[in-house]
């Protein structure tokens, strides 16, 4: 029986078969599970750091482990508002319109 192909896999795979499996096997498998930092620290930074650096490609998928790890939305919009004077309000505004597809079905 085979495993089912990870998100990672399906989603790049079939061109960075290595990239996917390093993205399975040490982002994922490793770093995210590391016990220094909750999942909900650790979901908090990486939305944080995607959006200082205007990475919104992958926001959608963070911002929803970030919920699903213990963030509220209240403290997603409040971050993303806390960023905008930090990172830059472009990237702030086009975070928020990321987060507004999250937030809103929560």
């Amino acid at each position: 029986m085979t495993e089912p192909a990870t998100t990672a896999h399906e989603l790049i795979g079939d061109v960075a078969p290595k990239l996917a499996a390093l993205t399975d096997d040490v982002l994922f498998g490793d770093v995210w599970t590391r016990d220094a930092l909750s999942p909900r620290d650790r979901s908090l930074i990486t939305c944080a750091a995607l959006i200082a650096n205007g990475n919104v490609e992958q926001l959608r998928h963070h911002l929803t482990l970030a919920v699903t790890n213990g963030v509220t939305p209240a403290e997603i919009t409040e971050a993303i508002t806390h960023l905008a004077f930090y990172a830059g309000w472009p990237r702030a505004m086009s975070a928020i319109a990321v987060a507004r597809e999250i937030v809103s079905t929560r």
